[in-house]
């Protein structure tokens, strides 16, 4: 909104001219969205104790520890991410860009998919909330949408591709087949964020890393001297993701001031499902949605644990991992809880690095 307002002054007023610059929106819009957690989160975790007089409901079947160290506290700390990361948005974006809506769109929605889940389970005392059908149905809906969306923004020659790491320019079109894999990485990008939210701060810190890494994508691939010369696609308005990025950095940045251990609040579905989907949507708007398997590559490790588990069970009523998540097989080992947490941030940060490498490995 100010980019709109005041960048055509500039001719008048040279200060102005600053919001020409998308480094200097970025930057303020991580200050921004750091300021507002800062400043709200308290009135909005007293709001929500208030609300929610047992706090989230804690599995029966999960770490005993749980019951004992986690029960009180409220969920959907998500509200605070995701109105942080809203205004932060519309107020430094420039709001002609198509993508930004876009992702504001997927973004907000899965948060409120996520919110009325996170409401049954504090309404009804249970861990269940949605059925996992009507949820499952309801996020390929929003993402069908958003993937046509973005489609329809998109050069007709690239809009259905798909870009492989590690190889210049390489494009493979995949026809309509594209909007279903589009679809599926959007989808999964939520669930596997939301199935690594299981510890205090364990999920936030991944996410701000992987925001930040995809900020630095969005950026180059938006701009054509710089995707020229890393020879990676060029898609022209994607540099503008890089605020909604910042945006998401600085919100993510301010919750953990919250969320570290011990929690004060849990970003709950509210929280987990809108990040998952925001990663997902900005990996398929830059074209780097092989390159987000890589970068969240921790959230893909938690997905697996938790596949391999169930097929496992259901094949030989055996379990490979004392419990899944992953992060709760290394609880059930007797690890500490701030141990698996900063050990999975480093994993998270190791994976941001290699997930960057394949920008110049080509």
């Amino acid at each position: 909104m100010l980019y709109n307002l005041l960048y055509p002054l500039a001719d008048k007023y040279s200060v102005f001219n600053l919001f020409k610059y998308l480094t200097f929106r970025t930057g303020g819009a991580v200050i921004t969205a750091l300021i507002f957690a800062f400043v709200f989160g308290p009135v909005i975790i007293r709001k929500l104790r208030n609300k929610q007089k047992n706090g989230q409901p804690i599995r029966k079947d999960g770490p005993e520890t749980h019951l004992l160290n986690k029960k009180g506290t409220p969920t959907m700390g998500g509200l605070m991410i995701l109105l942080g990361l809203s205004i932060s948005t519309l107020l430094w974006a420039d709001l002609t860009n198509g993508y930004v809506w876009v992702v504001l769109f997927t973004t907000i929605s899965y948060g409120a998919i996520g919110f009325i889940d996170d409401y049954i389970k504090v309404t009804k005392q249970s861990s269940d909330g949605i059925s996992s059908k009507l949820k499952l149905f309801l996020q390929f809906v929003v993402a069908a949408a958003s993937i046509l969306w973005i489609t329809s923004m998109m050069p007709a020659e690239t809009a259905t591709s798909l870009a492989i790491p590690f190889f210049k320019n390489a494009m493979i079109d995949l026809g309509w087949f594209y909007v279903v894999f589009a679809m599926f990485v959007v989808v999964g990008s939520s669930n596997a964020v939301n199935l690594t939210d299981g510890l205090d701060g364990l999920a936030i810190v991944p996410i701000m890393i992987a925001a930040a890494v995809f900020l630095l994508i969005a950026y180059l691939t938006g701009h054509a001297v710089f995707s020229d010369y890393l020879q990676i696609h060029h898609t022209s308005g994607a540099g503008e993701l890089a605020v909604f990025c910042g945006a998401l950095v600085g919100a993510s940045l301010g919750f953990l001031w919250f969320n570290a251990p011990p929690a004060m609040v849990f970003m709950g579905d509210t929280g987990s499902l809108a990040m998952g989907a925001a990663l997902g949507t900005v990996s398929v708007i830059t074209k780097h949605e092989l390159v987000l398997a890589i970068v969240g590559g921790l959230f893909v490790l938690e997905t697996i644990s938790v596949i391999v588990q169930v097929a496992s069970f259901k094949l030989t009523g055996k379990r490979v991992f004392r419990m899944a998540p992953l992060h709760h097989h290394f609880e059930q080992k007797g690890w500490a809880e701030p141990t698996i947490v900063i050990r999975f941030w480093i994993i998270a940060l190791i994976l941001a690095i290699a997930g960057l490498a394949t920008l110049k490995l080509r």
